[in-house]
């Protein structure tokens, strides 16, 4: 799957579910782009870590099923072993800037992806600590500037950071961005009426 593959189906989602009925600003959006990245904090400071190995065995169950009984397992079995994990925070993030970049038109066609990160740029950025890094990778989303800064060039510079914390930390976030949204696509309407 390519990145305006994952832009296209965050997007789609956020409109089917409700969550571009008004004209909210870059500035709005990335905002929760941070929430995400603070969520992730605290599951980290929490210990918080996605039980995959848990996750796939129970999914894995052999017994037939129903189509509305497999979707309420599904549910279930990510709000186990996977909600409110570093991974899905982190998973979280990567689709609001997805569902951003749908929703102002933006291509990500010319980004190489997956993403190769150099194996000096990974011991660096594994020096800090998560709540370091995560500062670091907020800065330039709160000095974002429509005026000064193609908000494109952000996008990718948050996206290739957020792969490359996931494999220093040893785990597939495209698998946990991929159960997310089978996750957000079986949620009720505006998602029982919180707000975005």
């Amino acid at each position: 799957m390519n990145l305006n593959e994952l832009r296209d189906k965050a997007y789609q989602c956020a409109v089917a579910h409700g969550w571009h009925e008004e004209n909210l600003s870059n500035e709005h959006f990335l905002c929760l782009v941070i929430s995400e990245l603070m969520e992730a904090v605290e599951a980290d400071r929490k210990g918080k870590h996605a039980k995959v190995a848990m996750f796939k065995e129970w999914q894995g169950n052999s017994v037939p099923l129903t189509e509305e009984t497999r979707k309420r397992r599904f549910m279930e079995d990510f709000e186990a072993f996977i909600k409110g994990t570093v991974e899905e925070e982190l998973s979280d993030a990567c689709i609001r800037l997805l569902d951003l970049a749908g929703l102002r038109g933006i291509s990500l066609s010319s980004v190489p992806f997956p993403f190769h990160h150099r194996k000096e740029y990974k011991e660096e950025r594994s020096k800090l600590t998560f709540t370091e890094w995560v500062y670091d990778v907020i800065r330039p989303i709160a000095r974002y500037n429509k005026d000064n800064y193609p908000i494109g060039y952000l996008f990718i510079g948050v996206l290739q950071e957020l792969f490359c914390k996931a494999e220093i930390m040893g785990f597939d976030l495209l698998w946990f961005i991929e159960q997310k949204m089978k996750y957000n696509e079986l949620r009720p309407y505006k998602h029982g009426d919180k707000s975005y």
